[in-house]
């Protein structure tokens, strides 16, 4: 799916450059593009941009709490990996990280808001109920919206096995921007399924209102969705949220998957 954005991005001649170490940036003419500097794959490559944005990924400030001083280890970017309880350290059962200072877990508001509210019900309530991390929807709010659910392509083969896994997508070009031809653009559904249990393991779109669409899919897979319900559910003529029942082919069918008519 970040092929699908970048290629998207590509229209508006921003160009992605990753896993890559900028060293150097240089103007010869204050007016002039910027010269940028940078190894990539061990290779020291130069460039010139209007303007160059560094994604770099976030660190916690919690280097204050002084955490170490009970025997907690505090990651590089400042933040606890945990267990499925939240707890840092077992030794230490009366702390507890959640929100954004979790390593490796995702870095959402909503997020943090749920593990709170469920942390507090075990502590206090007497819930077993544990944070679920897997089917958590989200959405990019670029100008054009990436919405997901569940798991990526990569993690979903990781943990099924790619011969286990269909991949069933579809572009198109919502009804709304039929005649509207200073948009070039279209939309992409992607959906996974792991094809011995017919259970539908993820959620990718990139389309306008992508967030409204997701959180209905997302409502879903934490019921269980499957391909079968998802292909027996009729659509909703015109939309662009009917793109995602009736999907057909797979990836491995077909590749592109350009959509020729309605």
């Amino acid at each position: 799916m970040a092929d699908k954005i970048a290629n998207h991005m590509g229209e508006y001649h921003t160009k992605f450059i990753r896993n890559a170490t900028p060293s150097k940036l240089e103007k010869a003419d204050p007016n002039g593009p910027i010269k940028v500097t940078y190894s990539q794959d061990g290779e020291e490559k130069t460039e010139e941009y209007d303007t160059v944005l560094f994604a770099m990924g976030r660190y916690a400030v919690t280097a204050g709490l002084n955490m170490s001083n009970a025997g907690l280890i505090c990651e590089k970017n400042g933040k606890f990996k945990v267990d499925d309880r939240e707890m840092i350290d077992a030794k230490v059962p009366h702390i507890y990280a959640i929100g954004d200072i979790q390593f490796g877990k995702l870095e959402l508001t909503p997020t943090a808001i749920m593990a709170g509210m469920l942390l507090s019900k075990r502590l206090y309530n007497g819930s077993k109920q544990l944070m679920d991390y897997t089917n958590v929807a989200t959405t990019v709010f670029t100008p054009l919206e990436y919405g997901c659910v569940g798991l990526s392509e990569e993690e979903a083969i990781e943990m099924y096995g790619k011969d286990k896994l269909d991949v069933y997508h579809t572009s198109f070009k919502p009804l709304e921007w039929a005649f509207n031809k200073m948009i070039p653009r279209e939309g992409y559904v992607k959906v996974l399924v792991v094809r011995e249990t017919d259970k539908v393991v993820g959620f990718h779109i990139l389309s306008p209102n992508a967030g409204e669409i997701t959180q209905g899919l997302g409502i879903a897979l934490k019921c269980g969705l499957t391909k079968e319900t998802l292909d027996s559910t009729v659509g909703i003529h015109p939309t662009i949220a009917e793109e995602c029942v009736g999907l057909h082919l797979t990836k491995a069918e077909d590749p592109n998957a350009t959509k020729s008519g309605c």
